[in-house]
């Protein structure tokens, strides 16, 4: 693989070093709040999330799952309560959480104005990477996505489906060590609903992955741990089938029958 030098530049100061033992964890969250007046969106979450793990967050309309990935990649700032990413305070150090980390937001933000393989290097460059490394990552993530007979297109001629699997690249790109994928399903035919779960299941042993879904079988599928988030408080973490143990001692439900259990409401509310 292709080292890149440029990587290992700071922006602004000095390099800045994981904190011990938090960088043993990809996530760790302690005591988390976020305020919008009186509207409590996160509520004391605590949690800590392992290395090269899949974690579905499960949780109806204004649980918290957005403001959760706001906070963690830098977006916004908690109320109180402290939060690192890859072993880097997301207030503190926000410019290397930002280096570590991949977001594929649930909407499309691709720059029409450019092509798909000029929306890859314009990421790249943001990333301060080499040429010499970015056009053999892009190629090899166009192969792999099937988009590089497309490369030259435009991303509005793309279907729903290949402009998502372009979003996922481009948050690729730059290897990142954390994926946060924001609904990255939402919208899609179940044809390619299934292709961009080929993806992430062929990557996710050398990346850790904080996944939000209203797919109940995408999490069901996907994840190594599920945590449900409901009024901004964990209310369930554990293995899909040890929640579903929880709450069936056959354990023969559904996770949505799990989810209407804990929560009272569908997910889709």
């Amino acid at each position: 693989m292709i080292q890149d030098n440029a990587k290992s530049k700071t922006i602004l100061g000095q390099k800045a070093n994981p904190i011990e033992p938090y960088e043993d964890f990809a996530i760790v969250v302690e005591d988390l709040h976020k305020h919008y007046g009186a509207t409590r969106a996160l509520d004391g979450l605590t949690f800590k999330i392992e290395k090269n793990k899949i974690t579905s967050l499960l949780g109806p309309n204004g649980a918290g799952k957005t403001t959760l990935v706001k906070v963690l990649t830098t977006i916004a700032k908690p109320t109180s309560g402290r939060a690192w990413v890859g072993g880097f305070d997301v207030i503190k150090n926000d410019l290397e959480v930002r280096r570590m980390i991949g977001v594929v937001p649930q909407i499309n933000n691709l720059d029409v104005y450019l092509t798909a393989m000029e929306n890859l290097i314009l990421h790249a460059k943001m990333h301060f990477m080499t040429r010499r490394v970015y056009m053999k990552r892009i190629e090899e993530a166009l192969k792999f996505m099937g988009l590089y007979e497309r490369r030259h297109d435009y991303p509005e001629t793309y279907s729903s489906g290949m402009q998502r699997r372009l979003i996922i690249a481009r948050a690729m790109i730059h290897e990142p060590q954390i994926l946060f994928l924001d609904e990255p399903t939402t919208g899609l035919d179940p044809q390619s609903r299934r292709a961009v779960w080929d993806y992430i299941e062929k990557i996710k042993h050398r990346i850790t992955i904080l996944l939000t879904t209203h797919y109940m079988e995408e999490a069901d599928y996907l994840s190594d741990r599920v945590m449900i988030i409901d009024h901004g408080k964990i209310i369930a973490d554990g293995t899909s089938g040890q929640l579903k143990q929880m709450v069936s001692g056959d354990g023969k439900i559904t996770l949505e029958d799990v989810f209407l259990h804990l929560t009272g409401r569908r997910i889709r509310e």
